[in-house]
């Protein structure tokens, strides 16, 4: 998760999600870092950005900058960037140290800041009476912050603090990515959602799991080889970034969004709510697979009864489960 999603939070509803779906948060997320975007106080001007999209969505986002639910928590969430900003700035100044002592110390500093600016972002009442893309964004702005808290651990070479944080802090997406899917009421939210969630799965969680298994192997070299790395100049100028299929433009369709529209040609809603629930949780899918045994040997369908599961894709097991759920209602 890129830090500069901080600043990319949404409040629209309805209509306007199909606006602000994944292919256009990608971008957002180009041209912030093209900075072709201003921001002020962590926001940007959404009229702006969506200019183009009809009127109704103007309207729509008139309609929440005049609500006073809003104005409380852009107040809030302004502080919190605040914080997040001078954080940020407090950190490049921290890294110039020379002295180890001095650094640390000045990280505990910045670790502060960051915490001040995740507990705004984590209070109760941000989150009340709000869309899926509005929560959805500022769960990833705390994601995004707790990772940089992570980071100020790391460079004191804290790694089994590292490690254990980033643990908790996949549990912690999993599980408020989960919660999302169970508040998701429409369809126009899950056509915002299922996308978003799969793009987590593929990119944010597996970077984290890859940043917990470079610490896990640092934890296991001896002091004299961690100081030697921390101390090493590595070319990089030779190092491949990937194909343009593996690093798509902004401009492309991402595949998540080709999954999701292949997906929805042949599942019901509530199947694919259980395929993305299976995403970020396979356990899940053992409740299913029971009680599809179950209805397929009570139904004469022994077939539909497989010895291995682990063959069988998530989009078969969520749409058999809802075949005998309303084969029985």
């Amino acid at each position: 998760m890129s830090v500069l999603y901080l600043i990319v939070p949404s409040y629209l509803a309805g209509v306007a999600l199909s606006a602000v779906n994944l292919h256009q948060t990608l971008k957002l997320r180009e041209d912030l870092k093209q900075l072709r975007l201003e921001v002020k106080d962590g926001f940007i001007d959404m009229k702006q950005v969506l200019k183009d999209q009809g009127a109704e969505i103007l309207k729509q986002i008139d309609q929440v900058a005049q609500d006073i639910e809003f104005q409380h928590h852009r107040t809030i969430l302004a502080q919190a960037y605040g914080h997040f900003i001078e954080a940020v700035n407090w950190l490049r100044n921290t890294l110039m140290l020379t002295q180890t002592t001095d650094r640390n110390a000045a990280l505990v500093g910045v670790e502060g800041m960051l915490r001040k600016a995740i507990a705004d972002y984590n209070n109760p009442q941000i989150y009340k009476d709000i869309c899926s893309a509005g929560r959805l964004r500022r769960l990833e702005c705390a994601w995004a912050i707790d990772q940089t808290i992570t980071l100020t651990y790391e460079l004191r070479g804290a790694y089994q603090v590292v490690s254990d944080r980033l643990s908790h802090l996949q549990d912690k997406i999993r599980q408020d990515s989960l919660t999302l899917i169970d508040l998701c009421q429409t369809d126009d939210e899950l056509d915002f959602l299922f996308p978003e969630i799969a793009r987590i799965c593929e990119h944010d969680l597996a970077v984290l799991n890859s940043w917990q298994n470079d610490v896990n192997w640092k934890r296991s070299l001896p002091p004299s080889e961690i100081k030697l790395l921390q101390s090493a100049d590595f070319d990089t100028s030779e190092i491949s970034v990937g194909s343009d299929a593996a690093n798509p433009t902004a401009d492309s369709i991402p595949p998540e969004v080709l999954l999701y529209e292949k997906l929805k040609q042949k599942s019901h809603s509530a199947s694919l709510r259980d395929q993305l629930k299976f995403m970020l949780k396979s356990d899940l899918r053992q409740g299913h697979e029971s009680y599809i045994s179950q209805q397929a040997t009570a139904s004469g369908y022994k077939a539909l009864a497989p010895s291995n599961w682990q063959e069988i894709p998530d989009f078969t097991v969520a749409n058999l489960y809802w075949y005998f759920k309303h084969k029985t209602a």
